[in-house]
């Protein structure tokens, strides 16, 4: 320890003796400045060129005095190297940037080096530790006093890698050198961990944990109706043993507990394989036939990773409600951060009873009723059918003797022509069509807020309605999605109906017989109608009809309409562009790109050529693609073999199985498509879509 001492002391000397020769220099030279200044003068210049090098020596060897230091100190620690050395736990020391100064044994073995040759030498250059440990970069190294764990695999193994700093006279307490030689620097200990046996126990506590669902017949009314007596309860037996077979195949159990419902509990292991399989129920219980004219479909709900049963069982119920808010036949599989949806091929089917539709528009009258005024708004860049269903919740709260105003921010060209109907028209107040600046400050407390056509609070017209209005009404008949307006007093969400101005229609004919529509109401109404159908060839069903004759009764004129949905010549030539211009991908998907300069209204252009590019043959959906302020808007189509709301949704859009759209910021044309390419692959290859290429 005596001789350890003086050597401490001789290498503290070699520190000091350049300093202390280069201060002796500068008093000299201070002397001769006053006898002789050139002189001076000289050997200032070679003092200044001395203490250039001896900082050049001394910044670019630190690390390797830091490393022969640190070896040295731990080398003179007879009994505290052979504890580190022969230590279970895998240390190593790093210098500041991330090179390697010293291992111990368990460290080599984990590490996979040499077996003989000590880490010391063997990494005596220096060698950076993500050379050894790819996921050890020098970015992810701490930069403060707070430890850093990175997780590693080698092999079928997980390590998990804890890095702290360590300050030099912290780790070499007790040795003078570091205190002596004034280096105040810092090191960093990394601690390497097997931790493959945690996780494997972990996940087997994760794979053991509960999931709860529901499972609901969606048609189970209908589909009995189309059958003999004799035959419904052999149709209900056979659902009810392919339900509890599917069920019980993968170890969970099945419980009717109404006519049409079916709790379910599964572990979290097998949930993972139904999942897999896509819940291959829902396409298994449309084979069930014994003379039923109408296929029964499913509609199911999972609650998963709840932090109690109870937790994962409201989860469930609340996924039940959004597969059949989307329109059934189709799984949701909810998670305190996500949901996660199957299925969803088949359209939903028509309820033939307006019991539900008469329901609504009773309660929805109680709400207005005792509102002061009502404010109506649908979504951004408005369309007809947004516009016309407002304009018939206009006519509601008039005839209720409300005040009523309509949130409007752009007045693009597919709305001017419906507009003048209603501008300088002595039958309507100068101010019922309003900005989202003029409601925020006409609103109050007791105010009733209706939204139409759209069930998103981020796409509405003026969200901050939302948290001002305490009594909320949603009409729309899109398919629910992620983002919801979840403090809604009364929501009719319909995925059956052609568009918003056929369930608002619908309404209409239950708020009241004192209800009186204007002509120019009417044609609104039904313009709406005509133009989410695409002239009733889309998605119009028995009470689509139903709704057209109900306007056509009201006042509404088909020649009338027709006029006002022209268009202009630019639009139609844009329109007519952009499907001349698309490409077909797989053989069975068209994607184009509307121009955006020089039109008023390129995003509804853009949706009217994805609705026309379906009229080519052998195209099951189109993709129309919009760059417009700062964004990038995809309309999408399909007839019936293809759920572009699925596709839509995984880039961040939603809509209908036949009718979708999203909208993309900080993306170029090019990427949108890309991003949309790239998940119809990833369905394909997933038996999630499949498509007939030719060869």
């Amino acid at each position: 320890m005596l001789r350890r001492n003086e050597q401490t002391q001789q290498i503290s000397v070699l520190f000091l003796v350049p300093f202390v020769l280069g201060g002796i220099l500068a008093a000299l030279d201070l002397l001769i400045f006053f006898l002789y200044w050139p002189a001076g003068l000289l050997i200032l210049a070679f003092l200044v060129g001395y203490f250039a090098l001896i900082a050049y020596l001394y910044l670019e060897q630190k690390s390797i005095m830091t490393r022969e230091m640190v070896q040295f100190a731990l080398e003179y620690e007879d009994l505290e190297n052979h504890i580190l050395k022969d230590t279970d736990q895998s240390l190593a020391i790093l210098d500041q940037k991330g090179r390697v100064l010293w291992t111990n044994r368990a460290f080599d073995v984990m590490a996979e080096s040499s077996r003989g040759i000590s880490a010391a030498e063997n990494l005596l250059g220096g060698r950076p530790i993500s050379s050894m440990f790819q996921e050890i970069r020098q970015e992810a190294l701490p930069h403060d006093e707070n430890t850093v764990r990175i997780p590693v695999h080698r092999g079928d193994r997980e390590l998990s890698a804890q890095i702290r700093r360590v300050p030099m006279e912290g780790m070499a307490a007790g040795n003078r050198l570091f205190g002596e030689t004034g280096m105040q620097d810092y090191v960093m200990l990394l601690n390497l961990k097997d931790v493959t046996a945690v996780r494997l126990a972990v996940q087997e506590v994760d794979d053991q944990s509960m999931a709860a669902g529901f499972i609901y017949i969606d048609n189970y009314e209908e589909a009995l109706e189309s059958l003999e007596e004799v035959k419904r309860s052999l149709l209900v037996a056979l659902i009810d043993r392919k339900v509890s077979r599917y069920i019980l195949s993968y170890d969970g159990l099945c419980s009717k507990i109404e006519k049409d419902k079916f709790l379910i509990v599964l572990r979290k292991k097998q949930l993972r394989q139904i999942m897999d399989g896509h819940f291959s129920l829902l396409e298994d219980v449309k084979t069930v036939n014994i003379g039923n004219e109408m296929a029964l479909t499913l509609s199911i709900g999972i609650g998963l990773d709840g932090l109690t049963y109870a937790q994962n069982y409201e989860f469930a119920r609340n996924a039940v409600e959004l597969a059949l808010g989307r329109g059934g036949d189709q799984a949701a599989v909810k998670t305190p951060d996500n949901v996660v949806y199957y299925g969803g091929k088949t359209l939903q089917a028509e309820k033939n009873t307006r019991v539900r539709a008469r329901v609504k528009a009773q309660a929805m009258k109680e709400i207005l009723r005792v509102r002061d005024n009502v404010f109506i708004m649908g979504h951004k860049l408005g369309d007809p059918d947004s516009f016309g269903a407002a304009i018939g919740i206009y006519r509601i709260a008039r005839t209720l003797n409300k005040k009523a105003f309509i949130v409007l921010n752009e007045r693009n060209t597919s709305l001017r022509s419906f507009l003048a109907l209603f501008e300088k028209n002595p039958e309507y107040e100068d101010k019922f069509i309003i900005n989202s600046e003029e409601a925020l400050m006409l609103v109050s407390d007791n105010d009733a807020l209706v939204v139409v056509d759209v069930n998103q609070p981020s796409r509405t017209e003026c969200p901050s309605l939302l948290e001002l209005c305490k009594s909320i009404v949603v009409l729309d008949h899109h398919r629910t999605g992620k983002e919801v307006i979840e403090n809604a007093t009364l929501s009719y969400v319909e995925p059956y109906a052609s568009s918003a101005c056929e369930l608002v229609s619908e309404i209409l004919q239950y708020v009241g017989e004192n209800i009186r529509i204007r002509p120019e109401e009417a044609d609104v109404l039904y313009g709406g109608i005509v133009v989410d159908t695409h002239n009733f060839v889309g998605k119009a069903g028995v009470r689509t009809f139903e709704a057209a004759a109900f306007l056509r009764r009201s006042g509404a004129d088909v020649t009338r309409v027709r006029k006002l949905l022209r268009e202009n010549a630019e639009d139609y030539k844009a329109k007519a562009d952009t499907v001349s211009q698309a490409e077909i991908y797989r053989t069975a998907f068209a994607f184009s790109v509307c121009r955006a300069r020089g039109l008023d209204s390129p995003t509804v252009i853009g949706a009217q050529a994805a609705n026309d590019l379906l009229d080519i043959r052998g195209v099951k959906a189109s993709f129309v693609f919009t760059e417009y302020e700062n964004k990038v808007y995809i309309s999408a189509r399909s007839i019936d073999e293809v759920n572009v709301q699925v596709i839509l949704e995984k880039v961040g859009g939603g809509g209908h199985m036949t009718i979708a759209g999203s909208q993309l910021e900080g993306v170029t044309v090019q990427e949108a498509q890309s991003r949309v390419r790239k998940v119809i692959d990833d369905m394909i290859r997933s038996g999630q879509l499949t498509i007939q290429e030719k060869r």
